[in-house]
């Protein structure tokens, strides 16, 4: 075939040009976005529905971490309105005064809860606004000083419309509680009871042992490991008998228990009549005390000789080993109370500390509350070991008829192991 002066045209498909691919990228990421919300939304949705109609069955713990998680999510929170029932709807539930929920809520049965509100429903009645209820102002002060509950996770459950409500509901019935239970520390008026307890455990004549609790603060003054002291008189079944709280720990131990108002009656206080020992020697009434404190024929401390432990003689021996035995009542005494009411065991802030002293005291007086209703003692689980170790000797003079006293308590001691 001839060939011809045009060029031939080829007869390979033009390459097409690439597609815009932009925006419905853009566009299927939005909607992604938007699917992975709604299926957030969802899951959110369906575990506040989980929460809400299993909060009774779950322990506090749980509940109040559950309820954290939730409530930090940004998807679907629920209204307000949806969980106050909480309360309510348990009072319903426990219809029997043995459900051991009132326990795991509230360190109490059903009727200590019930004889507690009965004390305290005529006081909150002037304290607080008629849309808290005295029971669900009770209630959730019990739920927040047990479990260290938040004011907003309070508020959801006892039905109060905002956290300030829930803070004005709980100091409302802790100076209702401090005031209407104040009778449960009247040292003077039951000192009968407390020496015959003290002589099951070898004290004749023995009223009780001081000593001190710690309770963390977060404070520049303080210093790193701050704390607030708390001096205590309790009795051998470990019910606070004298309490006073709020004192720094830079404070000297001595400086603190001169400014009690327990030292300025205590000689009043302990005027009973003496006990004549088998050897004819005769014990005033007295308090056992740790050796932060100066001796006193009322007040009697451990024998103290550093270095020289060996130099001891038995009745020494005897004698300080029954006194430490003694001082342990008022770390369990302590420790009880942290156990209970876990909301004394958190480190609490500086600016909380003007308050804190009348909490520390609430939690006190219904440790002798429980006690007296009988209801089951909390295991101890927070010590105060710490504050024997912590707290400086006393390096003045000692008392020398305290001197002669406790070397006839030695004695006896000695005698009373010897028999035994």
């Amino acid at each position: 075939m001839a060939a011809t002066g045009e060029p031939s045209k080829s007869t390979a498909p033009a390459t097409p040009k690439p597609a815009r691919r932009g925006r419905p990228k853009k566009q299927q990421q939005k909607l992604t976005k938007q699917q992975l919300i709604s299926l957030l939304s969802s899951a959110t949705s369906a575990a506040h529905s989980f929460f809400s109609q299993n909060e009774l069955q779950l322990l506090p713990s749980q509940s109040l971490s559950l309820e954290s998680l939730l409530f930090s999510l940004p998807f679907s929170k629920p209204s307000p309105s949806l969980c106050p029932s909480f309360f309510h709807r348990f009072v319903s539930s426990a219809h029997s005064d043995l459900d051991p929920r009132w326990h795991e809520f509230f360190r109490m049965s059903k009727p200590t809860f019930l004889n507690l509100l009965s004390l305290v429903s005529p006081s909150l009645l002037s304290f607080l606004p008629s849309s808290i209820p005295p029971d669900s102002a009770v209630a959730a002060t019990l739920f927040r000083l047990a479990h260290g509950a938040s004011y907003e996770a309070s508020a959801r459950r006892f039905g109060l419309d905002s956290s300030a409500a829930a803070c004005l509901a709980f100091y409302s019935v802790c100076k209702v509680l401090n005031e209407n239970l104040a009778n449960l520390v009247d040292f003077g008026s039951d000192v009968g009871r407390i020496i015959e307890g003290f002589c099951w455990i070898s004290f004749p004549n023995c009223c009780g042992v001081l000593g001190f609790g710690k309770f963390a603060i977060d404070s520049d003054v303080l210093g790193k490991n701050g704390s607030m002291l708390v001096q205590a008189l309790v009795d051998s079944e470990g019910r606070f008998l004298d309490i006073s709280a709020g004192w720094p720990c830079t404070m000297k131990p001595n400086s603190i228990f001169t400014q009690t108002k327990l030292y300025s009656r205590i000689q009043e206080l302990l005027s009973g009549p003496c006990c004549q020992l088998n050897d004819g020697n005769s014990i005033p009434q007295y308090i056992l005390g740790d050796s932060c404190f100066p001796l006193f024929p009322w007040l009697l401390t451990p024998y103290i000789r550093p270095n020289e432990e060996d130099s001891f003689g038995s009745a020494e021996r005897e004698f300080n080993a029954a006194h430490n035995r003694a001082m342990r009542l008022v770390n369990t005494a302590f420790g009880r109370v942290k156990a209970r009411w876990q909301l004394l065991a958190r480190r609490w802030k500086e600016e909380c500390v003007e308050f804190f002293p009348f909490v520390i005291v609430m939690g006190c007086l219904l440790h002798n509350f429980l006690i007296k209703c009988s209801e089951p003692v909390a295991e101890e689980s927070v010590g105060c070991s710490e504050v024997e170790e912590e707290l400086p000797v006393f390096g003045g003079e000692a008392d020398e008829r305290g001197q002669r006293i406790r070397v006839a308590l030695a004695k006896h001691l000695s005698r009373a192991s010897m028999r035994r």
